[in-house]
């Protein structure tokens, strides 16, 4: 029997690009991003993990029903979906979730409802993704903040939440933006000093930074923001377990 040898070029090449293969998308994205040293978050026995942001997080959530893990009340995007693979892959941790995401949001109404929709949960986790209307609406002229409002509002938040519940994981999502529908050209290159300040913020309190502009960018390379985002802001269902597999890249267990 004649055996056929394989090229040592060939070979790796191919087994280059079968374990690529095996990677998910977020995992590609993140691995694509040079200066990237993700923090990851510790995922304890009976952790409760709250979502907390605008209509991203929102995604038509239920504001009736209170319980954690309940599928109305964490709403139809990527809360929901991260939601149901980390419950479905650790079910021996007796996870609860919560989700208080509400449209419209910017950072000063996050800190107006907080003590409620925060604090009183005491969450181990907290996941924040807020940013893009404090700037969306500053643009179309319904909002006087800026980006210094931002940053202030943001790290007074948060300065807040760790003198109330010091032992709080952080994740901060990057607000993020593509050219679509309702995000134009003249949206950049300000909106960009957002997503840096996000980034600034997650540094100076210790959090998991998650980079969804770099996630989404390099998802355009496969399909167009018609797919992922058609408005440029609002997740299709696609965008939504994107994120979702974005989030599930930070835990450790």
């Amino acid at each position: 029997m004649n055996s056929m040898k394989i090229p040592r070029r060939s070979f790796l090449k191919s087994t280059i690009i079968a374990s690529v293969a095996t990677l998910t998308l977020p995992e590609i994205a993140l691995a694509s991003i040079p200066s990237m040293k993700q923090k990851k978050t510790l995922l304890k026995n009976n952790a409760v993990i709250l979502f907390q942001g605008d209509s991203i997080t929102d995604a038509g959530r239920s504001k009736t029903e209170g319980k954690p893990n309940h599928a109305g009340a964490l709403g139809s995007g990527y809360a929901f979906l991260a939601s149901a693979n980390l419950m479905g892959s650790y079910p021996e941790k007796s996870l609860k979730i919560y989700n208080r995401g509400i449209s419209g949001n910017k950072v000063y109404q996050l800190a107006d409802r907080w003590e409620r929709d925060t604090i009183e949960i005491q969450p181990d986790v907290l996941s924040i993704l807020i940013g893009v209307n404090d700037f969306w609406h500053m643009m179309n002229g319904t909002y006087k903040g800026t980006l210094e409002t931002y940053r202030n509002d943001y790290r007074n938040l948060l300065s807040l939440t760790k003198a109330k519940l010091p032992n709080v994981q952080l994740i901060i999502g990057e607000p993020f933006a593509l050219k679509g529908t309702s995000v134009k050209p003249d949206w950049f290159p300000l909106f960009h000093d957002y997503r840096a300040v996000a980034r600034e913020i997650a540094n100076e309190f210790n959090a998991t930074f998650i980079p969804y502009q770099q996630i989404f960018d390099k998802a355009l390379e496969l399909a167009p923001v018609s797919y992922w985002a058609p408005d440029g802001v609002h997740p299709s269902i696609a965008g939504a377990q994107l994120m979702a597999g974005s989030v599930l890249q930070v835990f450790r267990k």
